[in-house]
């Protein structure tokens, strides 16, 4: 354990023991520790000091903490504890924040593929693994945002553990674009065309990183490839990637169709979630293919516009070495120093003097008017579409509108052809693509969550939470969702209200005295109130009916045994019939002594 990194520290709130350290990482280090305790082994995150004394970044691993925190999932990295150390660091006082973590004995999915493309089904295994956990994650709000290899660990078992949600911000809070906070968080080799425009990233983001993975198991090596981060986050937005067999042939079409859509530009157009993603991987084993969008008449269109959103956000890219993302997490002690930072800063400044260079001389060329023969078209993009029509029908031009489907808010303009500036004939069109808003899209299935996971989500689908109500249940706790409307996978759009069906953790009884014994019981062992049900035969009487029950009718708790009494004694005798039958055997009147022998059955009398 190097002075210089932790300074004086050797345990953690007096119970975690620091020792070797096992990786590296942007913004901390990971030791090798053992919490004293418990008496196991654990991986112990440490802020680098030369950041911890930044409070921007201090908070910024504050939120790592809290996002791992909460998820609680085989397929995810637990975290144990979380805190802030003081110490003294270059005879300076520090305070070191920190995150106790599960230690994970395995082997790096980087180092997985570094050793050759994968067969098909493995990669297949391991991809459905990592959708398994952001299924959980999305589904609890949480959006990972820096899936890539050296984030992803496989045990000696082979299960697939995915770690550093240090990155991830929960859905409900992610209020603002990346341009405003100043900053690309995540590796530009797995960048979603979204995080390089510095657009609102959602749960999509993380599945076009998975699909990159995809890719690299498949083939060993990333789809885009470039010198610098910059170069590679351009192709991201503007090319398209290579099919896999290009590079390693006999991969199915079932599999290359998959591979196409996890890595459509336009995030509406993607699997929408994990378990769509995931069923898609199952199909192609089978020979199944899916259908996939063709982009490229809509890029022709956008592309300067994208081009232009691309540049002004890489200005603040935050950047790896390039071909490097490996050794974000993984260097080690000996490894190799980043290049500095003024090198990625001077190449990103040179590019974006060149693109104002190209922009000053093109609109140098197109703004010049001929009196009679032009008029210079305005620049219409970001504004609404009733202004934007007003200020071309001001400047003596038409237009043509396509509506699309865009996260902007609807009636935004989004592009314009031809671009501002150029000189076009009076009365010519001016081509606008308008934002309707998103796409309408399946509602979420939110059974099982908490009203505040469930907020998170329809924050994160851009969808309102309308009323709550309480209902029994036999099944599901107290506090969590039965149901929604509208239901689970109902196609709405962006703004709808959703109401949810909230459970009491109670069930209700019901009244089964009088009820044959059999009926009563399958009632209070079924789906309605799932209760253990003892019988007691109550001998006094008999026919089977239910003469008590040890729960009253009505509310009580979940998960209970109940003892219902009922007549099972048995039936007595019928009544002796002698008298009857003594009656049978007297002689009839024609018969008796007494018969005046005319045989007309009247006695004689005297």
């Amino acid at each position: 354990m190097s002075e210089s990194i932790v300074g004086s520290l050797t345990t953690l709130a007096g119970r975690y023991e620091i020792g070797e350290i096992i990786g590296r990482g942007g913004m901390a280090e990971v030791y090798l520790g053992r919490d004293t305790r418990l008496d196991r082994k654990v991986a112990i995150k440490l802020l680098r000091p030369d950041l911890s004394v930044d409070p921007k970044f201090r908070a910024r691993f504050k939120q790592e903490a809290q996002s791992a925190a909460r998820m609680s999932h085989p397929t995810v990295v637990r975290v144990f504890d979380a805190g802030e150390e003081p110490t003294q660091i270059d005879g300076h006082d520090r305070t070191v924040p920190y995150i106790v973590m599960e230690y994970v004995d395995g082997r790096m999915l980087r180092d997985i593929i570094d050793e050759g493309p994968l067969p098909a089904s493995e990669a297949v295994r391991i991809v459905k693994g990592v959708l398994t956990a952001l299924e959980y994650s999305h589904r609890a709000g949480v959006v990972h945002r820096d899936i890539k290899p050296s984030n992803i660990m496989l045990t000696p078992g082979g299960q697939i553990k995915v770690m550093d949600f240090g990155i991830a911000r929960a859905i409900s809070e992610s209020g603002s674009t990346i341009a405003e906070t100043g900053t690309i968080l995540g590796t530009a080799q797995y960048f979603s065309p979204e995080q390089a425009k510095g657009e609102l990233v959602d749960a999509r983001t993380d599945l076009y990183s998975t699909g990159i993975i995809l890719f690299e198991l498949l083939t060993a090596r990333p789809p885009f490839r470039a010198d610098t981060p910059v170069a590679v986050a351009y192709q991201h937005v503007s090319e398209q990637p290579p099919t896999p067999s290009e590079i390693v042939p006999g991969i199915s079409p079932a599999m290359e169709s998959v591979v196409a859509k996890s890595l459509l530009k336009r995030r509406d157009l993607r699997f929408q979630n994990a378990s769509e993603f995931s069923a898609a991987l199952d199909g192609a084993l089978a020979g199944s293919t899916v259908d996939v969008v063709d982009e490229s008449d809509e890029e022709a269109f956008l592309a300067e516009h994208e081009q232009g959103a691309l540049t002004a956000v890489l200005a603040a890219v935050e950047v790896d070495e390039p071909e490097a993302e490996a050794a974000e997490e993984e260097e080690t002690v000996a490894s190799r120093k980043p290049k500095p930072a003024w090198l990625w800063g001077g190449g990103i400044a040179v590019g974006l003097l060149v693109a104002i260079l190209v922009v000053w001389v093109v609109s140098l060329g197109n703004g010049t008017s001929f009196a009679g023969l032009s008029t210079s078209v305005p620049d219409v993009v970001g504004m609404q579409e009733e202004e934007a029509l007003a200020t071309l029908e001001e400047a003596g031009l038409t237009f043509e509108i396509t509506q699309v489907h865009d996260d902007s808010d609807p009636g935004t303009v989004l592009a314009q052809s031809p671009d501002a500036g150029t000189g076009i004939a009076p009365d010519s069109p001016v081509k606008l693509r308008v934002s309707e808003g998103p796409p309408p899209s399946p509602l979420p299935n939110m059974a099982g969550l908490t009203i505040e996971q469930a907020t998170n989500v329809l924050s994160q689908n851009r969808l309102e939470l309308g009323e709550t109500k309480e209902e029994n249940s036999a099944t599901a706790p107290a506090g969590v969702i039965i149901s929604s409307t509208p239901a689970y996978g109902t196609t709405v759009p962006v703004g709808t209200t959703v109401d949810f069906v909230i459970s009491t953790g109670k069930v209700t009884v019901p009244d089964v005295v009088g009820m044959y014994y059999g009926d009563a019981v399958e009632l209070l062992r079924g789906s309605e109130v799932g209760f253990t049900v003892q019988q007691n035969a109550q001998l006094s009487c008999w026919g089977g009916n239910v003469t008590g029950q040890s729960i009253d009718a009505g509310d009580s708790d979940q998960d209970q045994t109940i003892t219902i009494t009922y007549c099972g004694g048995s039936k007595p005798p019928p009544p002796d019939d002698d008298d009857d039958d003594d009656d049978d055997d007297k002689p009839s009147p024609s018969e008796s002594g007494d018969s005046n022998g005319n045989g007309n059955g009247n006695s004689n009398r005297p």
